[in-house]
């Protein structure tokens, strides 16, 4: 038997925090001031954790344009959790593998699925470019265990951060995600993504080891970008672009005729954060870690403007 991550002092702990933050009132309104102006008009949906839906604290209201509320599945309003990710926020999303010595749809994990995909989304359908960025704090061993087999020195082979599903998919495949993952035999921060459903993916890694880019404790922003355009992939961490490198060679996206180049022309099939198949049905590659102000835009956004939404929550600057 593998060794249990939580020992029932500190559940009962975390559970009874949590459960004070479940029953505190949401705000009003979206936080206008948490979002720079200049990236208003292409956050298709975003995620403070702040907003539970009326009526139905187990899901989070989409303060994005989109209107796509997600489920915080398993776990409920007890992932909503008194560690605000910047300045100005309360509350985040704590995700975790629950049972690593069992195969079973248990772990704690956020998202959206919709087998013919989620109209709501449809800012990303056919689009040009996308960004996924927010406020990610590890808080407990990365990659987790696989609970989909027996061997107790199995562990998975990546860390789901969040992305946003292909046109296609069945709660894994994604057209724009933050990962860590292994590549070439070493796990790395990656953006991944992916132009044509059903088609291959692009791998942009960053060359720092991800330990010390997601130190455990410690909030840290990030950003991915992906220009289905002209195929170029970039990862940021508190503002600064990342050093990194292309896994996948040749023409992934397939670029090579005219432009301009588009994701396929479907709606996505949802968002995933913290693991995949957000609809419930398998657990795959866990997070044990927080997440704050998560944000997915239907833009490859410069980083101008990604340094410009981290000044604005850490030091006030617009």
């Amino acid at each position: 038997m593998r060794r249990r991550r939580h020992t029932a002092a500190a559940l009962a702990a975390f559970l009874t925090a949590s459960m004070a933050v479940a029953a505190a009132p949401a705000q009003a309104g979206a936080d206008k001031g948490a979002v720079h102006p200049t990236l208003r008009p292409y956050l298709a949906a975003y995620y403070d954790f702040e907003h539970p839906v009326r009526g139905n604290p187990a899901k989070e209201r989409d303060q994005g344009f989109s209107r796509t509320d997600i489920d915080l599945v398993n776990g409920g309003a007890l992932m909503r959790t008194a560690d605000g990710g910047h300045r100005g926020s309360r509350t985040s999303l704590q995700v975790r593998q629950v049972n690593p010595d069992t195969a079973g749809n248990d772990d704690w994990k956020s998202g959206v699925y919709g087998t013919s995909g989620v109209p709501t989304l449809k800012a990303f359908n056919a689009v040009r470019g996308i960004t996924v960025m927010g406020w990610f704090k590890m808080t407990g061993p990365n990659p987790s265990p696989n609970s989909n087999t027996a061997a107790p020195d199995d562990y998975y082979g990546a860390v789901g951060l969040a992305g946003v599903l292909s046109g296609d998919s069945d709660g894994h495949a994604v057209r724009g995600l933050l990962e860590i993952i292994n590549v070439n035999g070493e796990l790395r921060l990656v953006a991944l993504g992916r132009r044509v459903d059903g088609a291959s993916s692009q791998t942009f890694a960053a060359s720092q080891d991800w330990r010390t880019l997601l130190p455990d404790g410690k909030w840290v922003f990030l950003a991915a970008t992906f220009d289905f355009d002209t195929g170029a992939m970039a990862l940021y961490r508190d503002g600064q672009r990342l050093d990194g490198f292309y896994a996948v060679p040749g023409d992934p996206w397939d670029l090579s005729g005219p432009g301009p180049h588009r994701t396929s022309p479907t709606d996505p099939r949802g968002i995933k954060i913290g693991g995949s198949f957000p609809q419930n049905t398998a657990e795959r590659n866990p997070c044990d870690c927080r997440m704050d102000s998560l944000m997915f835009l239907n833009r490859a956004l410069d980083g101008e403007r990604i340094r410009a939404q981290y000044r604005l929550v850490t030091t006030g600057e617009n």
